[in-house]
């Protein structure tokens, strides 16, 4: 058990199922060929996404975190990049004109109805943590149709132009067979 799960125990909202689910999945070893996979996947990533951002460590910690926040909820981290791309080009200070935040375009009531009015929705691992987890929530409401959940997710439920566009650029740019 690392020391910081050893620690969450005593604190508000410990869960001991979630904690050992938790644990087990980080004390899991991955599949080498897993492995391989996600370096193939970073590396074809890294070069599509060379457009957007210039310095290879950000794009390298950017791609390492979708697929880290990707991989938990569920999703494709394809997915993940072509959403990020519609919302805000990969731009982490992105505000809408409704008022959503970040790489994801996180809507701030997001953050105070988890009660959590500290959370930096500028925060790129954050924001993607609160994004991803989102669309898995939606994927789950929408009974997996990604369309239907999509459009929950910008707003436009009962559109299809949303989740289009972002199929689109999934399979246009972030689409790797598997």
């Amino acid at each position: 058990m690392t020391d910081s799960l050893a620690q969450a125990d005593t604190g508000p909202g410990y869960s001991a199922p979630l904690h050992q689910t938790l644990e087990s999945v980080l004390d899991t070893p991955r599949p080498a060929i897993d492995l391989w996979a996600d370096l193939q996947w970073r590396s074809t990533m890294a070069t599509q996404l060379s457009r957007y951002i210039e310095d290879p460590a950000r794009r390298s910690r950017l791609l390492d975190n979708i697929q880290q926040e990707a991989r938990l909820a569920g999703l494709a981290p394809g997915i993940v990049m072509a959403l990020i791309q519609v919302e805000s080009a990969f731009r982490s200070n992105a505000v809408s004109s409704a008022g959503a935040q970040g790489l994801m375009q996180v809507m701030p009531f997001w953050v105070e109805a988890l009660g959590r009015p500290e959370d930096d929705l500028f925060d790129p691992l954050l924001n993607l943590r609160y994004g991803c987890t989102i669309l898995a929530h939606y994927l789950d409401v929408e009974d997996g149709d990604l369309t239907r959940a999509l459009a929950r997710y910008n707003g436009s439920r009962g559109e299809t132009w949303y989740p289009e566009r972002v199929m689109r650029a999934w399979h246009q740019h972030w689409w790797q067979p598997p």
